[in-house]
């Protein structure tokens, strides 16, 4: 061989191994818009080519879809869209009413109940958009883990698989109705909110937290405001007829497990699993877990499409 062929050689072979040890771009979410009895409800796509299986990401209590599921900081890769559509998902997540790109409704206000008709919704909407070898899952974080089981007991039929994370809610307790003379806050969102899920120390870059913290305020700079939580009431884990998985970080103050434990002796389905999270907390799958925490999220998945 030549001397040129030998250089011509390592030189591609060099310019290959800087190719796999860059991260790749990730392509830009497809914003859909989706017509909730005349409400509009933004939603989010990222999918696999050839995606056979679909899930619905539903976000938390203060921010939306984009900064929770899609965070995009350089030379990391933290985004759980882009760790499921590498999976061979398609993926969508949708903002709430009064959520990054979907406006409050005349109201002003946004109630558990609403939000769970508008997640059922969005999976018969989801249900049409592909040709799928399963229904939808769905994946409900904090305040949208008992969101999702709302929607879930109220239409169970919608569903492949139904996963809870950082569930708060203490199943025994009992909310009361609303006082008569409630008022929209229209509280403004900090920084320092923003910050307050990543807890345990030298998970998460501050590089990344700044990211996280700077896509946060721009997508919500103003926080939802929410009545109604006497819908939670309704909720009854023995309804739960199909595949569940509970997920837990194992240092999450905000899901005490001992609520967890109430919760996951009585979902009914005999397909269920509960997976800590080691080293997790509120935020995990943003975290130096989140290759677990997705890996976890998959098999389940996996076995309940079987």
């Amino acid at each position: 061989m030549s001397s040129g062929r030998i250089s011509i050689s390592l030189f591609v072979g060099l310019f290959a191994t800087v190719l796999v040890a860059m991260p790749l771009q990730a392509a830009e979410p497809i914003r859909h818009t989706v017509s909730a009895e005349g409400q509009p409800i933004a939603v989010w796509e990222k999918s696999a080519a050839g995606a056979n299986e679909a899930i619905l990401l539903v976000h938390g209590r203060t921010w939306s879809a984009l900064p929770d599921f899609d965070l995009q900081v350089d030379g990391e890769e933290l985004s759980l869209m882009d760790g499921l559509v590498a999976e061979g998902y398609a993926v969508y997540a949708l903002d709430l009413r009064g959520y990054g790109e979907t406006p409050r409704d005349e109201s002003g206000w946004l109630n558990p109940g609403r939000a769970a008709d508008d997640v059922n919704i969005v999976l018969d909407w989801i249900a049409t958009a592909g040709e799928w070898r399963t229904k939808p899952h769905l994946f409900g974080w904090s305040f949208g883990s008992t969101i999702s089981q709302l929607a879930a007991q109220r239409r169970p039929d919608r569903i492949a698989s139904l996963t809870l994370y950082g569930y708060w809610h203490d199943p025994d307790a009992k909310f009361p109705e609303d006082d008569a003379d409630l008022e929209l806050a229209r509280e403004i969102n900090t920084a320092e909110a923003a910050a307050s899920d990543f807890i345990v120390p030298g998970s998460i870059s501050d590089k990344a937290i700044a990211a996280y913290v700077k896509q946060a305020l721009a997508a919500d700079p103003v926080k939802t405001d929410l009545r109604g939580f006497s819908d939670y009431n309704a909720l009854d884990p023995s309804l739960l007829t199909m595949p569940t998985l509970v997920m837990h970080g194992m240092h999450d103050p905000l899901a005490p497990p001992e609520n967890l434990v109430k919760l996951y002796t009585r979902i009914k389905t005999g397909h269920k699993q509960w997976v800590s999270v080691p080293g997790g907390d509120h935020a995990a799958f943003l975290e130096s877990p989140r290759a677990y925490f997705i890996n976890e999220l998959v098999a389940f998945m996996k076995g309940a499409s079987l």
